[in-house]
């Protein structure tokens, strides 16, 4: 895997009129003088959010690449999530360095009720709040 020769294109890519016309024109051959693998370039030529998400490359430079492809906000995020869903937790990177599982278990972890947690329990008692004493005036 190149991470870094993805990030490289698609940081050029965003700040290049000309490469984002050549990439218009043919995604392809734009991609060739970059050392990228078979799936990478699949990923790039799609485009495939979600997959260039779970490979590691950086939200920042990913939601350009989304923006010149037309994709809005919010599914933007869905398909950075379906990727995590589909292929697994983010192979390389900072958010893979980081730990990053997903909304839900972070959520769980801070002992919110999530998705997963709402399917399986039909009750749920908040949690204590620390801060609050009982008998105090």
């Amino acid at each position: 895997m190149s991470l870094y020769y993805v990030q490289k294109f698609l940081y050029q890519l965003n700040r290049e009129p000309e490469l984002q016309e050549r990439y218009r024109a043919d995604r392809r051959a734009v991609l060739e003088p970059y050392e990228l693998t078979h799936e990478e370039v699949e990923a790039l030529v799609e485009p495939d959010i979600g997959f260039l998400f779970h490979l590691g490359v950086n939200g920042q430079i990913l939601m350009h690449f989304a923006a010149l492809h037309h994709i809005e906000w919010a599914d933007y995020l869905q398909r950075m999530r379906d990727g995590v869903a589909e292929h697994g937790p983010v192979r390389e990177g900072v958010y893979a360095m980081t730990g990053y599982e997903g909304t839900e278990a972070h959520a769980e972890r801070l002992g919110h009720r999530t998705t997963a947690t709402a399917s399986s329990s039909s009750e749920s008692t908040p949690p204590d709040d620390p801060t609050t004493k009982k008998g105090s005036t």
